[in-house]
């Protein structure tokens, strides 16, 4: 008589949070392209996250669950493949605002103003390839696609580019709360926007019971520290867990190694004030953040960390071989039914999801 010990992953979101191998897919809270996020979700979901957090659009979410159910059906063929699959589904998280904020815009332009012989930097710099000059696009820009990044405002050598900001509503929040069932929510808001964050928090406190967590969003600033400390205050009492999320800088992962020294330099911030909660990285998070962390000797104390632009670019190559057969068969893409990419596609994300997930050893006992 003897006992097989094996290694396995402890793979529950919330136990993830608790011991600080939290991993969120952020697919954008103004990202809409909805075949783009059923496969994101759909990869990275088999790679082992712990929460998808996407726009709060009914049609987005309803392509997000979509996903999480196909990534349930192929859970054991993950598993024998080595990634973690789906033994434990993520939480499923919305975004809103209380305010003007970056992540709630579209960019938009006439392309008939712009002169014949520009060399359209904006389209070159434009990471959701979202810039569009052909005859099926009316404003420029392919609405779905823009996550409001902002990056090709200053590109634009005639300065032809604007923004449409959107801000939710509170009368808005308990029919979306209600209609979708979302696992959690997170809140962006920014110091000084304290009357408004309350009138939010008014609107989804009656439902906050139906939550499993929240997260406030927030860049650094003068008083972030007492600004945050004055949300805590709005929100007790708060019968679901509590994130901070750092948002260093925001949307920008994808740019470069430097990105992702802001977003450490606030957790450090937030950290050292011990607001309860947990505290996750966010804003220039990349394939830099963790090896980072760990040399500043943050890791162990961060809950997880929230990966947005880089990880969408990471799966970029594959969505965009989806969005070629879509093209040509005019036919939704569905990428489980092209097994050697959907595989390709969750090696490529758990590439990027086992730096934060290192196996846990468990004893599993099997009497033999």
């Amino acid at each position: 008589m003897y006992y097989d010990i094996r290694v396995t992953y402890l793979y529950y979101p919330l136990q993830s949070l608790r011991q600080g191998h939290w991993f969120k897919l952020i697919c954008g809270a103004s990202f809409q392209h909805r075949t783009a996020v059923r496969s994101l979700v759909l990869a990275y979901t088999l790679a082992g996250v712990d929460c998808i957090d996407v726009a709060a659009d009914p049609a987005v979410v309803a392509a997000a669950r979509d996903a999480l159910q196909v990534a349930q059906s192929l859970s054991q063929a993950a598993q024998k493949r080595g990634f973690a699959g789906c033994s434990s589904q993520p939480l499923l998280m919305v975004s809103l605002n209380d305010g003007e904020d970056p992540h709630f815009r579209k960019a938009e332009f006439n392309p008939a103003n712009c002169p014949a012989d520009c060399p359209r930097p904006c389209e070159r710099v434009c990471p959701a390839e979202a810039i569009a000059f052909n005859k099926d696009s009316c404003s420029g820009v392919i609405d779905r696609r823009c996550y409001g990044c902002g990056r090709c405002l200053p590109a634009c050598p005639s300065q032809l580019i604007f923004t449409r900001s959107y801000i939710y509503t509170p009368q808005a929040i308990a029919p979306l709360l209600l209609e979708t069932g979302i696992d959690a929510i997170e809140i962006h808001t920014q110091v000084g926007h304290l009357a408004d964050f309350r009138r939010l928090w008014q609107a989804i406190a009656p439902w906050a019971d139906k939550l499993i967590l929240v997260a406030i969003s927030c860049p650094d600033g003068a008083d972030l520290i007492d600004y945050l400390r004055s949300l805590y205050q709005i929100i007790q009492p708060l019968p679901c867990q509590l994130i901070w999320q750092a948002d260093g800088r925001p949307m920008s992962g994808d740019i470069g190694a430097g990105t992702t020294h802001a977003t450490i330099k606030l957790a450090q911030k937030v950290i050292a004030a011990g607001l309860p909660g947990h505290v996750q990285l966010a804003g220039g998070t990349n394939n830099y953040t963790v090896s980072k962390l760990r040399s500043a000797g943050l890791l162990s104390q961060v809950a997880g960390v929230g990966y947005g632009s880089y990880a969408r670019v990471l799966l970029s190559p594959i969505i965009d071989q989806l969005e070629t057969r879509l093209e040509q068969n005019s036919e939704p893409p569905r990428l489980e039914s092209l097994p050697e990419l959907l595989w390709q596609a969750v090696a490529v994300a758990h590439s990027l999801v086992v730096q934060l997930k290192s196996p846990m050893k468990v004893l599993e006992t099997s009497h033999l």
